[in-house]
């Protein structure tokens, strides 16, 4: 390629990538302006269509980018014919709204069915192109399911939907594609991911991990506690445990190889706390918001009834990752001087924790105390963040210059052209100026990423949202009622058992919140109406049944993404995972015997509950992963003994017997830590014989 053909394709890539971040700004002032004052006057299925139509093409064109800056013409022309359909499609069912969905509801004109079947090839085609082949199945199995059904034998067979039909569900009559997840993602989930990516762009994560490192000085197993605290919080909003075993994973994998650990535990510590981050309250991975509108509950609620299971969770796997660390290296440490050249001072530390902090109280005000709606207070935290976000650093500069400190350095980085950074550096006349720059450009910058972060979000729950309409016209949700019956025997452990696995398996690959609106829509329902589990405690169950799909073997896709990094063996990697993640897989068991624990209201019966739910997670974590001084033959019954009393401990309803084999479990810890430190056992010398 010459010179003057490579400087001609830079510009045009670089005219594209500007109008994608112009694009992502539009895009973003639509969705804000819908919020405050939109909902009066346009309807949410018709703001809907402008939503999937705008974000969809916002993400063909982040894909265009790549695709002409690497000279392929072919998969250009694809997406640029993806563009044009759903523009198409957009403004024509947006500007003929009255007679396309209530003058013609039920029926459409030939040429309406098929632009139909040209939106279905571009979702198809999305999916396939975010989510792979596996996903691209599922939707487009179901799709011919649903119309062929009266082929499948045996239970799942179906009369079939006929083709009109199908499409009226998926498209032309706004359910399906435009359905109800859709509309949840334009008016919820959409500003919550904007709060997401301004938080990337102003380095709310990057603060994280500072906090993690700072914290691991004081923690003997700090390199990897390190991976998992950042890791679990970011996992919470990424929504993805395979994106986020990625994303910080390139970072926490090789600083634990680094520390000495191998490369298989350091997958399984990373795979495990991604997977793990996507059950935490506020977000869940967004499936938070939906769990609301399906329970038709205050989102706020679920936040509360999310608390305990994941006060559970997150310190088991502390005590895992512990025990897992300390036993391959023994003691860690950190130099923070490694991973950051800078050090913050404590009055950096307090003006970031008030640039970060505050959005966040204003978001816990307004939802837990003021109980405003989601989306009036997603949009009066995003204004709180970007206030906040540009004013504190320019406040900030300006009291260093008024101080006549050394005000830092600023350079514009390569998202801006030489011309306009030019210009940009030809009026600035000091630091604060500069600032004020840097500070926009990273809010303009957070909200194309918080656009190209909702974008596959909006891809897989459209899908899935077509995905579930047609199962349930079908039938499948009563059909897998029935089949739960059948092999339980009405028996309610072997249901839930069965019904776990049906959980993990069709979570597998999935970003959280598609899996669990699968799993709430075919699964939950037989628990609530069969077998009389309070709602809440049902779909709490089957979230975090489907969640551990990310580090369930064969698939185990988070740790497949963890254990690609780390260079180490698939398996070896899945076997630390479980060693660590063991107690999860008994958790969504406990909540069906246990609701309590995820329940709306935090009491003294749920907190005693939780208390003894946790002490039984770390009685199996002691017996898969305490270095035993005993021979093999002592130390495999004694470890199979502690991982079913610690199961017994987690599922069994009556705190009096679990309070037993607690004690019991305390008095075994003790006697092993006396034997480790070599000292007397605490009992009669007949006893310690």
């Amino acid at each position: 390629m010459s010179t003057e053909t490579s400087t001609v394709l830079e510009g045009k890539v670089r005219a594209l990538d500007i109008a994608v971040t112009v694009g992502a700004l539009v895009f973003w002032a639509i969705v804000l302006s819908w919020i405050r004052w939109g909902q009066g006057s346009i309807a949410r299925n018709r703001y809907a269509v402008v939503f999937l139509g705008g974000i969809l093409v916002l993400y063909l064109m982040h894909e265009a980018v790549d695709s002409l800056s690497e000279g392929d013409l072919l998969d250009l022309l694809i997406l640029v014919a993806c563009a044009s359909v759903m523009i198409v499609s957009s403004v024509y069912i947006y500007t003929d709204y009255e007679a396309y969905y209530i003058r013609r509801q039920g029926w459409a004109h030939d040429y309406e069915y098929r632009l139909a079947w040209l939106v279905i090839a571009v979702i198809l085609y999305l999916t396939w192109r975010a989510y792979g082949n596996v996903f691209l199945a599922l939707v487009g199995g179901v799709m011919l399911y649903a119309r062929f059904g009266n082929y499948v034998p045996g239970l799942f067979g179906h009369s079939g939907i006929e083709t009109n039909f199908m499409l009226q569900m998926l498209i032309t009559d706004l359910a399906g594609f435009y359905g109800s997840l859709t509309q949840l993602t334009a008016a919820w989930i959409a500003p919550f991911l904007l709060y997401a990516g301004l938080l990337f762009a102003y380095g709310a994560f990057d603060l994280i991990l500072r906090i993690a490192i700072v914290s691991a000085k004081y923690i003997e197993s700090g390199v990897a506690q390190t991976a998992v605290i950042a890791s679990a919080i970011i996992g919470s909003i990424n929504g993805s445990y395979a994106a986020n075993a990625g994303m910080t994973g390139s970072f926490t994998i090789p600083t634990m190889m680094d520390a000495g650990l191998s490369g298989r535990t350091a997958a399984g510590i990373e795979g495990t706390a991604s997977t793990s981050g996507q059950v935490l309250p506020p977000v869940m991975g967004a499936s938070a918001f939906v769990m609301a509108s399906v329970l038709g509950i205050a989102y706020i609620d679920v936040v509360i009834a999310g608390l305990i299971p994941a006060a559970i969770l997150v310190i088991s796997i502390l005590v895992a990752v512990h025990y897992t660390s300390i036993n391959e290296i023994g003691g860690q440490s950190m130099d923070f001087e490694d991973y950051f050249e800078d050090e913050m001072t404590k009055y950096d530390k307090l003006v970031q924790g008030v640039r970060f902090g505050l959005p966040f109280g204003v978001l816990l005000i307004t939802l837990g105390y003021l109980q405003w709606t989601v989306m009036t207070s997603a949009l009066w935290t995003i204004a709180a963040m970007v206030g906040l976000g540009i004013a504190i650093p320019v406040a900030q500069t300006t009291y260093d210059v008024s101080k006549g400190r050394r005000a830092r350095h600023v350079e514009l980085d390569e998202r801006w052209s030489g011309g306009l950074r030019s210009k940009i550096a030809s009026v600035r006349r000091n630091s604060v100026f500069d600032t004020l720059v840097e500070e926009v450009d990273n809010t303009i910058h957070g909200f194309r990423r918080g656009a190209i972060i909702l974008a596959p979000i909006a891809i897989i729950l459209a899908a899935v949202n077509g995905v579930v309409d047609l199962l349930g016209t079908t039938g499948v949700p009563s059909r897998i009622a029935i089949m739960l019956m059948q092999l339980s025997g009405g028996i309610l452990i072997v249901a839930v058992i069965f019904g776990m696995g049906v959980c993990i398996v069709m979570g597998v690959g999935m970003p959280t919140v598609a899996a669990y609106v699968i799993v709430s829509t075919l699964v939950a329902p037989t628990f609530i109406n069969v077998f009389g589990i309070p709602e809440l405690a049902a779909h709490y169950m089957v979230f975090y049944a489907a969640v551990m799909a990310g580090v369930t073997p064969p698939v185990a896709v988070a740790v497949v993404v963890a254990s690609g990094i780390a260079g180490s063996n698939f398996w070896r990697s899945c076997a630390s995972a479980i060693t660590i993640a063991a107690p999860l897989f008994v958790l969504p068991i406990s909540f069906i015997y246990h609701p309590e624990i995820v329940s709306t209201v935090i009491d003294a019966e749920s907190l005693i509950s939780g208390g003894l739910i946790l002490l039984g997670a770390i009685t199996i974590i002691y017996g898969l992963n305490y270095p035993f001084p005993h021979s093999r033959w002592v130390t495999l019954p004694l470890r199979a003994v502690l991982i079913a009393l610690g199961a017994f401990v987690m599922i069994y309803p009556s705190w009096a017997l679990k309070a037993v084999v607690i004690a019991g479990f305390v008095l075994l810890f003790a006697s092993e830590r006396a034997i480790a430190n070599g000292q007397d056992l605490p009992f009669p010398t007949s006893l310690g014989r």
